[in-house]
């Protein structure tokens, strides 16, 4: 899908220590509420997260005979992580624990967008446009949430400072797409440029172009911050070295005092219709890994953070012949951050018998991620509920915001 935002325009693109695109900004948005200096983040998981392997409920009388070959159990030679007495996490995912237990990481469990089908392109549509429809691909949420943050004091537009939203990867999730300004970045896939050549450049379009040297500018300052000019793309959004990597070089942007707010990005490849085990294994760990990034990076700021992780829908209760999940409807969703109330897994349980699933065939949705975002919205941002019901996510007036699921 193609981005109105990001067209590879002389004035646009500019590819220097892995800052990609960049373009006026505007001002800081106010203090938010009860006075933090807030940091979000969303991390899209595209192609539909197994909720049931992510965080399964091994307390579950029905878990273990629907899973079949798949079922985590506490015991064994990877045994889970346990999370409480009914729950636990896939090994693959210590990180999560860890923070979990220090009061820092919630698990959303049954948990939905309103899509009911089972497409990945539309239900990734619905995930991050917030329309209650696929097919508007114009505007994301999350963008549309920072167009609705009061701006609060003007900052220098000729650096980083300033900059409202954080697109991470060579090309900006839908979800941080419209008309907020935005910073985007992704690890470098080319060689390190020769020391001089940014100087060089900077003094030709100094002398020929200052908007386009203003630019030069930007992706310079943005590349030393996020990663140095050494470090190339270890690995894609699939792969737990890229992962760490983008969630690395995002926290150093995010925990600038003067910088990006808010962030998104997207790791792929959760599809896993075959041999789901090594797969997800694979993949969590990545995701886990990332967490740790984003923690250890952020500093100060990381009391103030909160890390939504959503993806666009579950996997079926049963195992499928190749022991892997077919396409479902409820999954799991993760909070984590210094701004979590954590240590719980939010979930009004619907339970795994045949009469208790979704259709006979997958857990059944009983929280809406819009409900949890419009949460974070007021209580992270202070932002009205009427507007997260009207432009956040149009057509959602009775849907109330999840309260208390920060400190």
């Amino acid at each position: 899908m193609l981005c109105e935002n990001l067209n590879p325009t002389r004035r646009a693109v500019l590819g220097a220590s892995g800052a990609l695109f960049a373009w006026a900004f505007l001002p800081r948005f106010a203090t938010a509420a009860q006075g933090r200096d807030p940091r979000f983040i969303t991390i899209i998981l595209r192609g539909a997260l197994d909720g049931l392997t992510a965080v399964p409920p091994i307390g579950d009388p029905d878990y273990a005979g629907l899973r079949g070959d798949i079922a985590l159990r506490l015991d064994g030679d990877t045994p889970a992580l346990p999370l409480d007495s009914f729950f636990a996490v896939h090994p693959s995912m210590p990180n999560f624990q860890r923070l979990f237990r220090a009061g820092q990481a919630a698990a959303v469990h049954a948990a939905a967008t309103g899509y009911r089908e089972r497409s990945h392109f539309d239900g990734q549509d619905v995930l991050e446009s917030g329309f209650p429809t696929p097919g508007h691909v114009e505007t994301g949420w999350l963008n549309r949430l920072m167009e609705a943050l009061p701006q609060g004091e003007s900052l220098d537009p000729g650096s980083i400072q300033g900059s409202r939203g954080l697109a991470v990867g060579t090309t900006a999730p839908l979800v941080i797409r419209g008309k907020a300004p935005l910073l985007g970045w992704a690890p470098s896939v080319l060689r390190p440029a020769d020391p001089d050549l940014a100087p060089r450049l900077a003094d030709l379009y100094g002398q020929r172009d200052p908007m386009l040297a203003s630019l030069l500018a930007e992706g310079v300052a943005t590349g030393k911050i996020a990663s140095g000019f050494d470090m190339k793309a270890k690995g894609g959004p699939g792969d737990p070295d890229g992962m760490e990597q983008m969630a690395r070089g995002a926290a150093r942007l995010l925990a600038h005092p003067e910088g990006p707010r808010i962030a998104a990005l997207a790791f792929e490849g959760w599809d896993t219709h075959a041999q789901e085990t090594e797969r997800l294994s694979k993949l969590l760990r990545g995701l886990d890994r990332s967490f740790a990034a984003f923690e250890q990076e952020m500093g100060p700021v990381w009391k103030d953070t909160v890390i939504l992780v959503a993806t666009e829908f579950g996997r079926t209760a049963r195992i499928n012949g190749t022991d892997g999940t077919d396409h479902g409807t409820a999954t799991t969703a993760f909070l984590v951050g210094g701004g979590v109330k954590g240590g719980r897994v939010l979930c009004d349980w619907p339970g795994l018998k045949e009469n208790q699933l979704y259709q006979a065939r997958d857990l059944a949705p009983t929280t809406d991620l819009r409900a949890v975002v419009k949460g974070i919205g007021v209580d992270l941002f202070g932002l009205d509920a009427h507007v997260l019901a009207n432009t956040v996510f149009p057509g959602t007036e009775k849907l109330m915001p999840m309260r208390g699921i920060l400190v």
